[in-house]
């Protein structure tokens, strides 16, 4: 008996019952499986949101600590040499860093809007394929590009790049 066909069907229905839970709408078209998530602390009821988790640097710092300094003679010669210990240890050199970062939920998704990122990201020079509606590797791969450079490493559209693109009206105070 075979489960792999099962695998799939399991894991796109635990997506779905975890953004039933608090509400949060996520769509597959626009969501990196990497930043399926459910909702930040205090994120309006209806909003759909990624989160994008950068690693924590370490490194190996090697650093001589003295053990007893150079013996130095009066007329300024060194008697003795200077005798360190050289101690190796792993440091965080960059901290793990959680980003939460709103997208654009699945209604909203359409193969109208996903043309107009295509033609908005061709008219910056960062996607050259055909302008077909679809959400396709082609199209994740120059959203990716265009957020990298604003900050954000996704690949799923972010509220803020939509509307930098021109596609989301800004709200205006009353």
């Amino acid at each position: 008996m075979t489960v792999k066909p099962f695998v799939p069907v399991l894991v796109a229905a635990l997506a779905l019952a975890a953004c039933a839970d608090n509400g949060t709408v996520t769509s597959a078209s626009n969501i990196d499986p990497i930043s399926l998530a459910s909702a930040p602390p205090g994120a309006a009821p209806g909003t759909c949101w990624g989160k994008s988790v950068t690693p924590a640097v370490i490194e190996t710092v090697t650093r001589k600590i003295l053990l007893q300094p150079a013996q130095i003679s009066s007329d300024g010669r060194v008697q003795t040499p200077p005798i360190y210990k050289t101690e190796s240890q792993q440091e965080v050199v960059q901290p793990r860093r959680e980003t939460w970062y709103e997208i654009i939920c699945e209604d909203d998704v359409t193969p109208d809007f996903i043309a107009s990122v295509q033609r908005a990201l061709e008219a910056r020079g960062i996607y050259s394929g055909p302008i077909t509606g679809e959400m396709d590797a082609r199209t994740r791969a120059a959203i990716g590009r265009y957020q990298s450079a604003e900050g954000l490493e996704s690949k799923a559209l972010s509220i803020a790049a939509a509307r930098k693109l021109g596609l989301i009206a800004i709200a205006r105070e009353a």
